[in-house]
């Protein structure tokens, strides 16, 4: 592909967001560290240097060599993107007299410019910094300007070199997309072919020459990712595809059951095997929520290397992994701090060796649901709400048993059931039912009890790294709470979690 846009990350929280902007217009891109710039940028039209949270006055700024890119592509600095072209090519960047952050306006436009073609006067913009620009760059021309940032946008005089000191991937800046079209398609003249049918045929094609008449296993979870994994490499190999979709006895209710049977209408080559005892036993007495995750993994392993040995001449090993964990995994800051560990495939033993395939590596969350569209996948499974891949171990906290399993899936199957009835479960990004290792004192009919408490949690958001707690109606609420403690035997109290994220996290465990 010769129509690319290369993203340059110097640790922004933001940087994502810039991508799933730039993929928005249809154009792909791709975010590398500042440090690891591309020797070959034969491929890239444009390029982004993102924002950051150093300062170019720090002892050891972040300082990449763009001697191969400055005056030679097309470029667009974003905050510290446009202080650093500043501070190292002959103008002075401050500290702020007064730091600002959040919405401002637009106070002046430069006319007849480009990079702000179709954006009006008063134009609100997204602020992050503390720093300022307090003199241009050799060759710099103000643009634009805010109230308190003089030199909130400029432009160097014989290039197409262009910095903002705001930031046009959020969506408080109400034009960010109409100024990325302006640079990306107008300026740089990237055309806009990035859709899921390209994808989708290019993606096959490469599969198909990539590996031929091998064979590929692949761990099915019932979740959006693995399933269009599969499916696209369906399309590409056929048969020689062999999915193993493994009970945990951890899934939502009867969902091994109804899942197998739709992936098998999709007419996929697919084992179930239900290993349900295996995990619990396991997980027998085991109370730490990383213990928990450690012991899932490490079973399922076993698990799945026990099937796939099954399979003879297997090559490759197929994974669901998507941009956002590629990403992480070369960030400018290596990856998080663990907050908490992801079960994955990736962790299968060496003597495997298997060669690694992962068709959605390149893609954000929404456009693998926009190319699972593509190819035909039931909207059923491609509007499934995310689900751990530790299942309901983390929705029980405190030690797992098979009766604290069932509780929590009886529950669980009452509210989500209530949410579609409700039309209530496609506005929701997840949702799920959590089973707390306290009792509560109850009154039934006479009768007086001392059973368990569950909390339902639903929240929105785009892909997860944020989330905000969903207004459901009280009397929806009402009336899941009276099902649920009716109809689950052993639970007399149920609760609504409003906390978002941050600063709790979606998962209580």
């Amino acid at each position: 592909m010769q129509n690319n846009v290369l993203i340059l990350d110097f640790g922004s929280q933001y940087t994502q967001l810039i991508a799933r902007r730039v993929r928005e217009l249809n154009i792909y891109c791709e975010i590398h560290p500042y440090h690891k710039i591309p020797e070959d940028l034969s491929s890239f039209k444009a390029v982004i240097l993102s924002g950051s949270p150093f300062s170019v006055r720090a002892e050891e700024p972040p300082h990449p060599d763009l001697s191969n890119i400055r005056g030679k592509k097309p470029l667009l600095a974003v905050c510290y993107g446009a202080q650093y072209l500043a501070h190292f090519n002959g103008g002075k960047v401050e500290p702020s007299e007064t730091r600002e952050y959040g919405r401002a306006n637009l106070s002046y436009i430069k006319e007849n410019e480009a990079l702000l073609a179709e954006i009006p006067t008063q134009s609100q913009v997204w602020m992050s910094h503390s720093d300022t620009i307090k003199q241009l760059p050799e060759g710099g021309i103000c643009i634009a300007s805010t109230h308190d940032v003089e030199n909130a946008a400029y432009r160097i005089e014989g290039e197409e070199t262009y910095a903002i000191q705001f930031h046009p991937e959020v969506y408080h800046s109400t034009d960010g997309k109409q100024l990325l079209e302006n640079f990306l398609i107008n300026i740089a003249g990237v055309e806009a072919k990035w859709t899921p049918g390209a994808f989708v045929d290019l993606t096959v094609e490469e599969l198909k020459q990539k590996i031929g008449n091998d064979k590929v296993v692949l761990g099915l979870s019932g979740g959006v990712d693995s399933t269009v994994a599969a499916m696209l490499l369906h399309k590409a190999i056929g048969d020689k595809l062999y999915c193993i979709f493994v009970n945990n006895g951890l899934l939502r209710k009867n969902e091994f059951t109804d899942v197998l049977a739709q992936y098998k209408d999709m007419g996929l080559n697919v084992k179930g095997v239900d290993a349900s005892k295996r995990f619990l036993d396991a997980l027998a007495g085991v109370s730490d929520p990383e213990q928990k995750r450690k012991a899932i993994g490490r079973v399922f392993i076993e698990v799945f290397d026990d099937e796939a040995h099954k399979i003879k001449d297997v090559t490759y090993l197929a994974q669901g992994t998507i941009y956002p964990d590629v990403i992480e995994s070369v960030s400018v800051n290596g990856p998080s701090v663990t907050i908490k560990s992801h079960h994955n495939v990736g962790g299968l033993p060496d003597f495997m060796k298997l060669k690694i395939v992962e068709p959605l590596r390149m893609l954000f969350k929404d456009e693998v649901r926009r190319v699972g569209a593509e190819i035909g996948i039931a909207k059923q499974l491609l509007g499934r709400h995310p689900f751990p891949g530790p299942g309901l171990a983390i929705r029980i906290l405190g030690d797992i048993t098979a009766e604290k399993v069932r509780i929590l899936q009886e529950v669980d199957a009452i509210f989500i059931e209530g949410l579609r009835e409700w039309d209530l479960y496609d506005k929701v990004w997840q949702a799920g039912a959590i089973l707390l290792p306290i009792n509560s004192v109850g009154v039934m009919g006479d009768e007086r009890t001392y059973e368990q408490v569950v909390a339902l949690r639903a929240v929105e958001s785009t892909d997860g790294m944020t989330a905000d707690w969903v207004n459901l109606p009280y009397e929806f609420l009402q009336k899941t709470s009276n099902k649920i403690i009716n109809r689950v035997k052993g639970v007399n109290r149920v609760v609504y979690d409003i906390s978002s994220k941050p600063p709790a996290t979606i998962e209580w465990e």
